[in-house]
């Protein structure tokens, strides 16, 4: 995917979505048809928080003007990260689209004048620490050129499931990437990424691990794997709902992907 390819051309390539349904479903529920239509895939990989503090001059904020503070901690912090944060910042992650690409293993393509180099996704984003101001691994004068993403076993059977307060022009309170391989309905491989819980998109290795084995006809047995996910949330005052949310989203997703609606 080039960056400057538009969100909704991806999102309705025929290629796209018979090889990797995950990305154009976390496509067509980012942000509003509106902005889908301009958007470009780099600008979404690249956007900022959309933490209300961030935004708003008015207020504390490490990332807009370091060594500030961070007024969400002890704000209005319902849509804010339970993972990966730290007493600098708390802010989630906004991009859908990074999310689904980091369930594939996707790598992105960096070019600058000095050079090209590929960098998994994985390793894109940084978490906040003490300089939540930096937020990827770009360098001065680089700039993102391209993705790609592997096809991983069950990418043509992969979901994304949005939660949210609204159905459009809205960010993820909790939201699920699932790439499930399950032949004969049993799990043999699975690939589980977060968004709405994290300061960076979150790949959930525990949950992964917990699901393998796992029968996608079998709820209980889901859900019990499901209690492997999310490990290590530290909630704010009013964002502890996420976790159990969470859960039950990766249950849903996870069958959704695996073929049992």
């Amino acid at each position: 995917m080039g960056a400057l390819a538009r969100m909704s051309d991806v999102a309705s390539h025929g290629s796209v979505k018979k090889a990797f349904p995950v990305v154009s479903q976390a496509l067509e529920l980012s942000a509003s048809a509106q902005l889908r239509n301009m958007a470009t895939i780099g600008g979404n990989l690249m956007q900022r928080t959309r933490c209300a503090y961030f935004r708003e001059a008015g207020f504390a904020c490490n990332k807009r003007r370091p060594g500030s503070g961070c007024a969400a901690r002890e704000g209005s912090n319902r849509f804010h990260a339970i993972l990966g944060g730290s007493e600098h910042c708390v802010a989630t992650h906004a991009s859908d689209l990074a999310v689904a690409l980091l369930a594939l293993d996707a790598v992105v393509h960096l070019e600058s004048a000095g050079g090209r180099r590929q960098v998994p996704l994985r390793e894109f984003y940084r978490l906040p620490g003490q300089t939540p101001q930096v937020e990827t691994v770009l360098q001065t004068g680089e700039m993102l050129v391209n993705v790609t993403c592997t096809k991983v076993p069950g990418a043509a059977r992969s979901h994304y499931l949005k939660i949210r307060g609204r159905a459009s022009f809205e960010f993820a309170l909790v939201s699920v990437a699932a790439v499930i391989d399950a032949p004969q309905g049993i799990i043999t491989s699975a690939r589980i990424a977060f968004g709405g819980v994290g300061t960076v998109p979150w790949r959930d290795t525990d949950a992964e691990k917990a699901l393998v084995g796992c029968a996608i006809a079998d709820a209980d047995v889901l859900r019990n794997a499901a209690k492997s996910a999310l490990r290590g949330a530290e909630s704010l005052r009013e964002n502890g709902f996420k976790v159990e949310l969470g859960r039950r989203a990766l249950v849903r997703a996870v069958r959704t992907a695996g073929g049992d609606q």
